[in-house]
């Protein structure tokens, strides 16, 4: 049964050194225990005060699991017997195919926005992968799908223009789409360079050309629908290539043998750019390189393969930027990037007042004394210029007429899927 007993159980696996949680772990903040009280009432203990803790509670990556199911099977084989304590029941999950769900009829303890379910209703929900994203929106005019995530931006344009699908984009809060400027290399430890490559990128070309226009330009390291976003960065570093270059000639870089790049008397400004594949990034990444190129500055793009490839290469050091970030509505999440000692520190920037205000912010009860902390931690990691931020994602999803009552989750990559009718 879902009582105390289960949360401690998943409690304790997620702080086991077996599991290797770090996610979760993240998430639970200075969690050092717990008492039981009573059958449905446990106490969570933790080292110090801890604001996100109930966001964190809410979202997928803390999800109760059966304790009897978690015994039964090795951490590698749960993910075949998942059980879970929501509408459907976990059916099958065949890898890179499908996961097959069917409702549980005994459900009677959802929220209130769960409606009574009528005419319609669905009793089977099956998950398939599509891998290429070109693919997805075939499969809806095909009718192998009813509804589709990730729709790429070019198809989801089309769709926007004609009848026979619904489209339904979902902003998503969080970080946007970023890129880190690594501080410990040349010449990116300058930040009068960070600045100038920050002017000298339209971001509205990109946002219009890659993301047909789906997407708001983003200013700053959290997105405009995440909890004490502060717009004063908004246009903080507006395209401006003259700027761009006084920046770079202020910091060495003019271009000496008018061969159209810039130098430092000794050898070309060259910038190592880390790309992933996900996210239009390979597409983002080559706009960028043309913008910059206007100003002399030579950029060079790496495609890394995936996170592996992407973590790798960051600990070997050889890049001026690298694109990561993560999603979320509490802006918590900006200790995992930006605290000195951080995983995602991608930066190697170092800040003894940074680390005190984000771990004072992570601390503080009162939500109006919080904003006024993330806004000033928003206005010092644009100052020192410490990531170029492209765009806010948006999800964009499409699903077909005859779906009813798709709402999403307010991280916004997570459908609800109770209220749905096929009409």
């Amino acid at each position: 049964p879902f009582n105390a007993q289960a949360v401690a159980a998943n409690l304790d696996r997620i702080v086991s050194p077996d599991t290797r949680s770090q996610k979760a772990a993240f998430m639970l903040g200075p969690y050092i225990g717990y008492e039981i009280v009573d059958t449905y009432t446990i106490r969570i203990l933790l080292s110090e005060p801890f604001s996100p803790l109930l966001d964190s509670l809410s979202q997928v990556y803390l999800g109760i699991a059966s304790p009897t199911a978690l015994a039964q099977y090795s951490p590698e084989r749960y993910q075949f017997h998942q059980v879970g304590t929501g509408p459907f029941r976990f059916i099958k999950y065949t890898p890179g195919v499908e996961i097959v769900l069917q409702r549980n009829e005994n459900y009677a303890w959802g929220p209130e926005f769960y409606e009574p379910l009528g005419d319609g209703a669905i009793d089977e929900i099956i998950f398939k992968f599509y891998e290429d994203p070109p693919t997805r929106t075939l499969a809806l005019e095909n009718g192998d799908a009813h509804i589709m995530g990730e729709i790429p931006p070019a198809s989801a344009r089309l769709i926007s223009s004609g009848d026979s699908l619904v489209l339904q984009p979902v902003s998503v809060p969080g970080q946007p789409l970023q890129f880190m400027f690594n501080t410990e290399q040349y010449p990116t430890n300058d930040v009068n360079v960070r600045r100038a490559l920050l002017y000298a990128t339209n971001r509205g070309v990109i946002v219009d050309t890659v993301f047909q226009g789906f997407s708001p330009i983003a200013w700053g390291p959290l997105s405009s629908n995440t909890l004490y976003y502060n717009s004063e960065v908004e246009r903080m570093y507006a395209y401006d290539p003259d700027q761009a270059r006084a920046l770079l000639a202020t910091a060495g870089f003019i271009d000496t043998d008018n061969d159209g790049l810039l130098n430092d008397g000794e050898a070309n400004l060259q910038i190592i750019m880390l790309i992933p594949p996900w996210g239009q990034l390979p597409e983002v990444a080559q706009v960028i390189q043309s913008q910059w190129r206007e100003i002399g500055v030579d950029l060079q793009l790496t495609q890394v393969s995936g996170f592996t490839a992407l973590r790798e290469a960051v600990a070997e050091g050889q890049y001026h930027l690298v694109s990561f970030d993560t999603p979320g509505y509490d802006p918590y999440f900006l200790n995992e990037f930006y605290m000195t000692n951080a995983a995602n520190n991608y930066m190697n920037f170092s800040n003894t007042e940074l680390d005190a205000a984000l771990l004072t912010a992570r601390q503080e009860l009162s939500p109006s004394t919080r904003r006024s902390q993330y806004a000033a931690i928003q206005r010092f990691i644009m100052e020192q210029a410490l990531i170029l931020p492209i765009r806010e994602y948006v999800n964009l999803n499409a699903h077909l007429p005859s779906i009813h009552g798709l709402v999403y989750d307010p991280y916004g990559w997570f459908p609800l899927l109770n209220n749905v009718t096929i009409q």
